[in-house]
Order: C-alpha cells, then structure tokens, then sequence
C-alpha cells in the first residue's frame, strides 16, 4: 500500500482540524467539508462514517491512554497504580471527549482502534488484577466496570465545573477501594 499523497495528507489534516472545532454530535460531512475547504466526496473519501471520524479524532488520546496504562503496569504500588490510571485516563477523556464514546462503543470499531482498546481494556484488567490481589480493590471491580465508572465521572464532571473534579473522582476511588 502506498503512502498518501501530500495533498491528501492536507486535506485528511484540514478535516480533523474543522472537526476538532465542532461538538461530536454537530459533525456533518458538508459542513467539514465548507469548513476545510474542500469536497464533501473527499471527506467521505476520508472518512465513510462520523465514527471513522470521531475514532481519528480519538487516536492520539487512545495511544497515550495505552501509554498511561504501560505506567500504571510499571508502578510498584497497586493502589498507585490505580489512582494513577484513573487519574491520567480522566484528564485524557476530558480533552477529548471522543475517547468515552470510542471506549464505551462496544463493536464497529476500524481494526486499529480495536486493537487499541483491546490492549487498553486488557492493561486495565492487569492493573486491576494487581489491585485484587493487594486487596485494595473490590474483587467486583472489573475493567469494564471502571470504564464505565469512569466515564460517569467524566460526564458528572461536564455537567458542572472542572472544580468538581476532585471531589468526583475522590468518590470514585473510595467507592472502589477495600476498607481496611
């Protein structure tokens, strides 16, 4: 396969950067394609789905999500760890909010992104498994359950002030957390 032309690459960066500008729900292909300066075909061209869409404009957060989760894996502590995941994972889903809708999204996915939150969903389930072990975590708990936990938070958080943030995600990591 060859690599793109450069004109294509362009038009493909002036797409994402019209996109970047709208609220997911108000992605249009004719719109972008005013907005970018170029032909709705190429748009589609590009992008056949607004998912394709939002899935492109997630990717960079999605890779640094797996990078936060390699962290999480490498730190010694598992509630550390933990808090550290859910720590980077918030601020990563706050500036972008297509990471939630590609991580909660359970098929439909382009093979890259797949395997991406695959590994991601796999990583979360290691740090958990590690957590389980220590004791610091409900056994309950699973990565699927954190996703979606941490997606609530992140949603809780856009309905109010980014203030809230503190005290939001202390609520989540003490409703998962053991006593003792």
């Amino acid at each position: 396969m060859r690599a793109p032309r450069s004109d294509a690459r362009r038009s493909r960066h002036r797409i994402l950067e019209a996109a970047r500008t709208r609220d997911l729900a108000d992605l249009r292909h004719n719109d972008l394609a005013r907005a970018a300066g170029v032909g709705v075909a190429t748009v589609y061209r590009h992008f056949p789905s607004v998912q394709a869409l939002v899935e492109a404009l997630a990717r960079d957060a999605l890779e640094q999500l797996d990078t936060a989760c390699a962290e999480a894996m490498a730190t010694s502590d598992p509630w550390e760890a933990l808090v550290g995941l859910v720590d980077q994972a918030l601020d990563l889903q706050l500036r972008n909010d297509g990471v939630q809708d590609v991580l909660v999204r359970e098929a439909g996915h382009t093979p890259e992104v797949r395997e991406i939150v695959t590994a991601i969903l796999d990583r979360y389930d290691a740090v958990l498994r590690r957590a389980h072990e220590a004791g610091v975590v409900h056994r309950s708990v699973t990565a699927h359950r954190l996703k979606h936990l941490m997606c609530g938070v992140e949603h809780a958080i856009r309905l109010g002030v980014p203030e809230d943030r503190p005290a939001l995600q202390a609520a989540l990591l003490r409703g998962i957390r053991c006593a003792g």
